[in-house]
């Protein structure tokens, strides 16, 4: 029987009818690629995690991840995924064939990384950093840190991570102070703490390759003097063996989720024997961390809005099987000899259901359209070309890990209310996805470094070209919508609300101009929600357009209710959601400023 984590026709519909991923595979390193070859891929996907991810997720909550005798003990069944997302092609999936690869779009990798995500949260990580941190040694490093460590690392066989975090700096990079000192044997000595590293270590991996921002003696201080090295917990031998290479696993932080998926803390050099060698240029270790970095932001979006998705099914579920109550009659009361009604006929519990759906589907959307742009920007051929789509790309890149971090979590609050008290109880799976979401919005920099991203960086690039370029998509949108009459209505409002946003900037700007940053970004994060409901917005009407051309079709791909309900969720985001952007331009448009301290303390 199917597992309902998902709903796999609103996946493909994003993915083929909305983004037209086939259009992708016409550039030149798709071409070996065809709609039945991806099919297959994420079907098979789908059939892996609802045998080896789904029916492990409650379990893996109840039997955490844990620290014993300098290693980390994790579920047995972090083995099997490894090793079969290994021979299945999923960790290389997106990498070249002279690497290993299958040359799969990143936006069909990350649909299929999407799928074992929704299936349990716990397990793709594991894969999915050692994908990313073999995807830096290929594009950096040499041809033997290549051959020694790229090829057990997409077999599964070893595990990777990224190691940026310190304890005494957090998301602060420029203060890190993880150190690498020059020998004359062409490695380096490293030394320092590194916190937060996701799938840091376990049993059942013969070898984890870290990559480890440090820095060179005597190099800049702030990011222009972090380098980028790799440091495996065994180092490779000339025999072919493996020794250990001074790294040591001194603890696993107990979480309030995920807590199947280990994090630990990690000493380097304690018995001054940890040996790195150099990625790249030596003080470039940030820019080239930031390939990964951008990969793992639209993952962090993806595994939000899976989590989501799966907690909407389960509350969907649970709505259309429990009876409670009674509808009320035209008299305003409710009749006991009546049959008690399913939840899901009550007004309040369809809100909440519709909120649901509108975050889970229109979240999916977004991240499909980041890894879309992250395919046509690295395969483009076009100087023009390749300059549009990455400003689009950066321009959005915030608001993909953000929104569905952030309203994902809205959305999984919803899906408990809707259980009522069995919501709270361990029985039920909601309670665990609220549990497990909450980590999202802190991953890869939390919200209020997303939109300072956003608004200080993203905003101001290159005088305003990468929104001027959104907002010319968002346009294109607005000006098909317009053309029926049932959409025009939504198109006016949506264009509404872009104006407005203008308005917005056109406040905020000077503060900027003034070289008072600490004002300009001092609501970073509200611009960063009203961004975000715009382009949901968007995305929500492009669905709607599309839906509305389909239903007039004879040979309709799906059925006509699949259809009726984008265009109804669609109407229900702009009665309920969009709206907010008006007391968010308010408050961003506000002379008030109380969040900036000056001479007096009032946070008591």
């Amino acid at each position: 029987m199917p597992k309902k984590y998902i709903d796999l026709e609103t996946l493909k519909y994003l993915l083929y009818d909305i983004h037209k991923i086939e259009d992708v595979l016409k550039r030149e390193r798709f071409q070996e690629h065809d709609l039945e070859s991806l099919n297959m891929f994420i079907d098979s996907v789908k059939e892996f995690s609802d045998r080896e991810l789904y029916p492990y997720f409650k379990e893996m909550d109840e039997t955490p991840a844990y620290h014993k005798d300098g290693t980390v003990i994790v579920h047995k069944q972090v083995k099997t995924v490894m090793q079969k997302s290994g021979e299945m092609g999923i960790i290389s999936a997106s990498f070249d064939y002279k690497d290993g690869g299958l040359q799969i779009p990143f936006s069909v990798v990350q649909a299929a990384f999407y799928i074992m995500d929704a299936a349990n949260n716990n397990l793709p990580g594991y894969p999915g950093l050692t994908s990313g941190s073999a995807e830096l040694i290929i594009e950096f490093g040499t041809k033997e840190l290549n051959q020694t460590f790229v090829p057990n690392m997409l077999s599964g066989t070893w595990g990777g991570t990224m190691c940026l975090t310190e304890p005494q700096a957090g998301s602060s990079l420029s203060d890190i102070v993880t150190k690498a000192t020059p020998t004359e044997d062409g490695f380096y000595k490293i030394s320092g703490q590194k916190i937060f590293i996701s799938g840091g270590d376990h049993q059942f991996a013969e070898n984890i390759v870290h990559l480890v921002l440090a820095r060179i003696e005597g190099a800049p201080k702030g990011t222009k003097g972090i380098s980028l090295f790799v440091v495996p917990k065994n180092r490779p031998t000339s025999d072919g063996t493996l020794e250990y290479n001074d790294v040591m696993t001194v603890a696993d932080f107990q979480k309030m989720g995920q807590r199947g998926y280990c994090t630990t803390h990690l000493g380097f050099g304690d018995s001054d024997d940890c040996r790195g060698w150099l990625v790249g240029e030596e003080h470039k270790g940030l820019k080239q961390m930031f390939l990964m970095m951008n990969g793992a932001r639209i993952g962090v979006g993806r595994g939000a809005a899976a989590i989501a998705m799966a907690a909407y099914r389960a509350s969907l579920q649970y709505a259309n099987e429990r009876p409670q109550g009674r509808k009320l009659t035209s008299t305003g009361k409710k009749d006991p000899s009546e049959k008690q009604s399913l939840i899901i006929e009550h007004p309040d519990v369809r809100r909440m259901l519709l909120l649901q759906k509108s975050i889970v589907e229109g979240s999916l959307s977004l991240v499909i359209l980041a890894s879309k742009y992250h395919d046509i920007s690295t395969t483009s051929t076009s100087k023009e070309e390749k300059e549009k789509y990455n400003l689009l790309l950066e321009m959005i890149l915030p608001i993909v890990k953000t929104y569905p971090s952030e309203a994902g979590a809205e959305a999984v609050d919803n899906g408990l209310q809707v259980l009522g008290g069995y919501g709270f109880c361990t029985d039920f799976s909601l309670q665990q996805y609220y549990r497990d979401i909450r980590i999202f919005a802190l991953y890869e920099g939390t919200t209020g470094i997303q939109s300072q991203d956003l608004l200080g960086r993203k905003v101001p690039m290159q005088n305003g070209k990468a929104l001027e370029l959104l907002a010319a998509e968002i346009m294109q949108t607005i000006m098909k919508a317009s053309k029926d009459d049932v959409l025009k209505e939504y198109a006016a409002i949506l264009g509404d609300k872009l104006k407005l946003s203008q308005k917005v900037l056109g406040h905020l700007m000077p503060f900027a101009m003034k070289g008072n940053y600490e004002r300009y970004l001092a609501d970073a994060n509200l611009f960063m929600e009203y961004l975000s409901i715009v382009v949901l917005g968007w995305l929500w009407l492009e669905m709607a357009v599309d839906a509305k051309v389909a239903l007039s079709k004879s040979d309709k791909k799906y059925s006509e209710i699949f259809y009726e309900s984008k265009i109804h969720t669609m109407k229900f985001y702009f009665k309920y959601e969009v709206p907010k952007t008006n007391s968010l331009a308010a408050s961003l448009m506000s002379d008030e400023v109380v969040t900036i301290k000056k001479d007096k303390e009032y946070i008591i």
